[in-house]
C-alpha cells in the first residue's frame, strides 16, 4: 500500500514544489517557473477569478494567487485532501466557459491524447481566460505512464485554437545542462550515505553553477531546453 497522503503531507509537497531548496535536483527550473507565473498572474486581468487546476493534487501554485480568487477547483486521477473532483483532463466535469485561469503543470506528459485535454480547457475558459501550462521537453522518465516530451512547434500547434500564445523556456541550454546532471545523479547516487553526501555539496555546487552562468553568459541559445512554461489566451 502507498502513503497516505494527508493533508499536512500535499501542503508540506506543494511548498517544497514552489520554492526548492537549493539540494533539490530541479531547483533550476522549478525556481525559474515561479518566476515565471509570478510574472503572468501580476498582469492577469481582474481581481477575483474562477480557477481550475488539472492536475491539482498538491497546489503548488495556489499562494501565487493570494487575495485573487474567487473559486479555486483541483481535479486530479489521485484523490488527495486538496482534490475536489476526480477526473481526467480529457473529460473535465464542467459546464463551458466557467473558468477565468486553467493551470495544469507536468500533467500533459501522462495524457494519452494532449490534443483532447487542451482542447477541453478551451472549452470550459471563459473568453478572454488564461491558462497556464508546463511540460517537459529533456527529462528522464518518472513514471511507466508517461507518454511525451514537448517542444515548440509540437506545442504551438496544441494550442493552434487559442487567440495568444507564449512560450516560455524554464531556463536556458546552460541551465538545461547542469539541471539535466543534477537529474542524471539523483537517478544513480542510490547509496544512502553516498545520496546524502550527494545532496548536500555535489547537488547545490551544480544548481549555483547553472544560474550563475546563465546569468552572466550573454547566450540565448535554447537548443538544450528542459522544460517549457506556457500562457494561453482564449
Amino acid at each position: 500500500m502507498g502513503e497516505i497522503e494527508t493533508l499536512d503531507r500535499v501542503v508540506l509537497e506543494g511548498k517544497k514544489r514552489l520554492y526548492p531548496a537549493i539540494w533539490d535536483p530541479h531547483w533550476l527550473v522549478l525556481r525559474r517557473r515561479r518566476l515565471i507565473l509570478q510574472d503572468w498572474i501580476a498582469n492577469l486581468p481582474g481581481e477575483k477569478l474562477f480557477v481550475l487546476d488539472v492536475g491539482g493534487r498538491i497546489q503548488p501554485y495556489r499562494p501565487l494567487l493570494e487575495g485573487r480568487l474567487a473559486g479555486y477547483i483541483a481535479t486530479d486521477l489521485r484523490r488527495t485532501p486538496l482534490v475536489h473532483v476526480v477526473s481526467r483532463g480529457e473529460q473535465l466535469p464542467f459546464r463551458p466557459e466557467q473558468f477565468d485561469l486553467v493551470i495544469c503543470t507536468q500533467v500533459l506528459q501522462y495524457v494519452t491524447e494532449p490534443g483532447i485535454l487542451v482542447h477541453e480547457v478551451l472549452r470550459v475558459l471563459r473568453k478572454g481566460g488564461s491558462f497556464f501550462l508546463s511540460v517537459p521537453a529533456v527529462c528522464p522518465t518518472d513514471a511507466y505512464e508517461e507518454c511525451w516530451r514537448f517542444l515548440p512547434g509540437a506545442l504551438r500547434h496544441l494550442f493552434a485554437e487559442f487567440d495568444h500564445v507564449e512560450i516560455i523556456p524554464e531556463g536556458r541550454s546552460i541551465s538545461g545542462f547542469f539541471r539535466t546532471a543534477n537529474a542524471c545523479f539523483n537517478i544513480f547516487v542510490r547509496y544512502p550515505w553516498l545520496r546524502w553526501l550527494y545532496r548536500r555539496t555535489l547537488c547545490p555546487m551544480l544548481n549555483v553553477m547553472g544560474a550563475g552562468l546563465e546569468s552572466i553568459v550573454p547566450s540565448m541559445n535554447d537548443q538544450f531546453v528542459v522544460n517549457y512554461s506556457v500562457f494561453a489566451r482564449k
